[in-house]
């Protein structure tokens, strides 16, 4: 079984604008992402990121936005030796109908789980927000909050 830390995007691996980030020119990386991710790794975590992007259902950008973005992040991370294991995302958002992907549901990690075998004893899920606890409970994993946009590795360093 695999062992997978689950990373929000907005506000744990780039800054949160406050606004909808899908252009890559607003894309900025936080502080020590990379370097934590390397330390994950080394310490044989896979990295899954987990993320809404109800601007979609908002019509502000579309699902190619969304990859061209993601895989511009992906890129930067591979040439620092950090490999992602996968992205979901939810589409949705809750002005627009309801859905089951959205975080605070747990779908996407459950999701993640199944396809991935993942270990959930000794998985955790990094986000900002209390849905993203909300989803880590909900797939019965333990969730880490930490402060938007705050240093990664001075996070990492109190959960491991």
């Amino acid at each position: 079984m695999r062992k997978v830390v689950f990373l929000d995007r907005d506000g744990v691996v780039n800054k949160d604008r406050m606004d909808y980030t899908w252009r890559i020119e607003d894309f900025e990386i936080l502080p020590n992402v990379i370097q934590g991710c390397e330390k994950l790794q080394d310490l044989g975590y896979e990295i899954i990121l987990i993320t809404n992007q109800g601007g979609i259902a908002k019509g502000l950008y579309n699902h190619e936005d969304v990859d061209k973005l993601h895989q511009h992040m992906i890129h930067i991370f591979k040439n620092a030796g950090v490999s992602i294991l996968e992205i979901y995302y939810c589409p949705h958002h809750t002005d627009y109908g309801k859905c089951l992907c959205r975080k605070p549901g747990s779908l996407l990690v459950e999701k993640a789980i199944a396809r991935f075998d993942i270990d959930i004893n000794v998985s955790f899920f990094i986000g900002d927000m209390e849905r993203d606890m909300d989803a880590a409970k909900g797939a019965d994993i333990t969730g880490r909050l930490v402060q938007s946009n705050s240093d990664f590795m001075s996070n990492l360093n109190q959960f491991l």
